[in-house]
């Protein structure tokens, strides 16, 4: 048994895990604890604060104590928007506090762009444009060529857990880009899970959400591997995988 510990900003779209648990039928445990998100607000000061040190250590002692053997951010927002840097400090004193090998969502995608062997990305955010900015600026920090980013303007996590398959479909057409060899959904508020074979059929090529990425990224610190269908190209076996030239 692996056991991947998420901390997770308020509850929006947390019901994803237990849904890529069952798809990935192994012996994978994704216990989520929840931090408190403070103001629930797609804004740079309010990002800031609810990835402050002090949210996110609270829940790591339980964490711990069930057992976990990695340990994920799971919010894409609340560390890119720190920059580089910021981020990195904000996992490394994660790290730290748990004992445990830590990430976040946000390096969750670069490591998976970067597994895929993949370079040339297109951007399909929820957030306001300053917002998918930042995240743009942090994957180009990374080595990765944003080709186009698409902004949806939306405020709250809140409003964004209610979107459904039509409106998460819609979002990645509108975000993609010929240029782009895979489409990167960052948002953990988002259901995605249920949508990841569709959308890569839809779009023929591979496509990167925020907790897809996120379970992948504790497993990888886990050095667990798992090989799955009906979870995107990321869970496939590496001779299975098809990326776009």
């Amino acid at each position: 048994m692996t056991t991947v510990g998420l901390l997770y900003p308020g509850h929006s779209a947390e019901d994803d895990y237990p849904r890529i648990a069952v798809l990935l039928d192994s012996d994978v445990r994704l216990p989520v604890f929840h931090t408190d998100i403070g103001e629930d607000a797609h804004r740079e000061d309010a990002l800031i604060e609810m990835g402050a040190p002090a949210r996110l250590t609270a829940g790591v002692e339980e964490l711990r104590l069930a057992g976990a053997e990695s340990l994920v951010w799971a919010c894409t927002s609340g560390s890119f928007i720190r920059g580089w840097d910021g981020a990195q400090e904000q996992i490394r004193g994660l790290a730290q506090t748990a004992g445990l090998p830590a990430s976040s969502t946000s390096f969750a995608f670069v490591h998976a762009a970067q597994a895929l062997g993949v370079e040339r990305v297109a951007v399909a955010a929820t957030y306001p444009d300053d917002v998918t900015a930042s995240f743009e600026e942090f994957l180009e920090r990374a080595g990765l060529d944003v080709t186009g980013a698409r902004a949806s303007g939306v405020v709250t996590a809140a409003e964004v857990g209610t979107w459904g398959r039509e409106q998460v479909l819609e979002l990645a057409r509108a975000g993609d880009d010929p240029r782009a060899q895979a489409v990167l959904l960052p948002d953990t508020a988002l259901h995605t899970v249920a949508y990841l074979e569709e959308l890569e059929t839809v779009l023929g090529k591979p496509v990167l959400t925020a907790n897809q990425v996120t379970v992948w990224e504790g497993l990888r610190l886990a050095e667990r591997k798992v090989w799955a269908e009906r979870t995107g190209v990321l869970f496939a076996r590496p001779e299975d995988r098809i990326v776009a030239e």
